[in-house]
């Protein structure tokens, strides 16, 4: 069987480097929030263009960690995309406020500008919710609209969260979404591009202030350097508790293992480019739809994903080819029970309602060699459901 995703690829290509960096993270001894975590958020803000970078323990953390510093609650409203999985959502009840799902555009997937403004209005109209925050996701690596997103933010006063848990890369005329978002979060849960060997997050902001805060909020609500001015504690600064927090930290060993993927990420995703144009390619004429990048956007390629009328067919045709699929995401999460109660935008979602049933994925990693995805192109070339 083809693997969907080839982790051991990477770490043998890396040729032991992980594993020495993990070595040298146990001797140290310092298990959570050591020198490797500190020497990560650096190299993190860096290649992301942010000034601040903060590690966490999850990148579902990573979003409630904003909301948090900007004090949701209940009566507001956070829009959101239905066609993502259900973290981007699910942190929103967590403060007693309220997801808002927008559809999708046809094109990317992402976020569609005009029926987030269109729900934006339609909240207001309605009185019952403040409209306080928008998360645009970064579906499949590719940049949402953040332009049109963030001028309709500025318009409304709505605060900018940019969900690039598999997007985390990808750039828009060579500058990533933060130049547009407040906050942009990111997962380094394995299957991701920049993924560790358990489970992390980062959060990634320009704010100084912002920084500070959830700084405090991942630690306990520790004090941090605005909260010390004018005041003398000599003790730890997490002894001295300034609000309610989290403990989201991420582990030392995790951070070892994301400085040394970091190094290559940037070729990483060179190669993914490489490997999406030759699917790209040889997909053309056999499937509905194959991806379209806007021009001036890099996509990070966390999945290629194709469309295909008979999704459920072509699906159980590449399993006895040995080829692997999955499907993201078969029930939007305005379908799903934990949300179905939450309010839609006007007219409904019928993109991401459509998509559905059409969308699969296929393999797609760095080190994808050009004879197995010879082999998987010319496994969907030959269905013919």
């Amino acid at each position: 069987m083809i693997p969907f995703i080839d982790l051991q690829a990477q770490r043998l290509r890396l040729n032991g480097k992980i594993e020495a960096a993990v070595q040298q993270a146990v001797v140290g001894g310092a298990w959570v929030m050591g020198p490797q975590v500190r020497q990560f958020e650096t190299d993190l803000a860096a290649f992301g263009q942010a000034k601040h970078a903060l590690g966490c323990a999850n990148g579902t953390d990573a979003l409630a960690l904003p909301l948090m510093a900007w004090g949701i609650g209940r009566g507001d409203a956070v829009f959101t995309p239905s066609f993502t999985f259900a973290a981007t959502a699910e942190i929103v009840p967590w403060f007693d406020a309220e997801p808002v799902f927008i559809d999708v555009d046809a094109r990317t997937y992402n976020m569609d500008p005009s029926h987030l403004e269109a729900a934006i209005e339609a909240t207001k109209a309605e009185g019952r919710l403040t409209p306080r925050v928008v998360i645009a996701v970064d579906l499949f690596g590719q940049p949402a609209d953040y332009p049109a997103i963030r001028a309709i933010c500025d318009r409304h006063g709505l605060k900018l969260i940019s969900d690039s848990a598999q997007g985390f890369g990808c750039t828009i005329d060579g500058v990533h979404p933060l130049t547009w978002a407040d906050v942009t979060t990111t997962s380094f849960f394995p299957a991701k591009p920049l993924g560790c060997y358990g489970d992390g997050g980062a959060v990634l902001t320009n704010g100084d202030d912002l920084a500070q805060l959830m700084d405090s909020i991942r630690v306990h609500g520790k004090a941090v350097a605005r909260d010390l001015e004018g005041r003398t504690f000599d003790h730890d600064p997490k002894y001295l508790n300034m609000r309610v927090g989290l403990n989201s930290r991420l582990d030392t060993i995790q951070a070892a293992v994301l400085i040394e993927k970091l190094k290559v990420f940037g070729d990483e995703i060179a190669w993914r480019n490489r490997i999406a144009a030759r699917y790209n390619a040889g997909l053309r004429d056999h499937v509905a739809v194959v991806p379209d990048v806007p021009t001036g956007n890099v996509s990070n390629w966390a999945q290629y994903t194709i469309e295909h009328p008979n999704r459920d067919g072509l699906a159980a045709h590449l399993r006895e080819q040995g080829v692997p699929t999955a499907v993201y995401y078969p029930i939007p999460l305005h379908l799903q029970p934990a949300y179905e109660m939450y309010p839609r935008g006007p007219q409904g979602l019928p993109q991401t309602e459509r998509l559905k049933d059409v969308v699969i994925s296929l393999p797609m990693h760095a080190d994808l060699d050009e004879a197995t995805q010879d082999r998987i192109i010319a496994a969907v070339a030959s269905f013919k459901g």
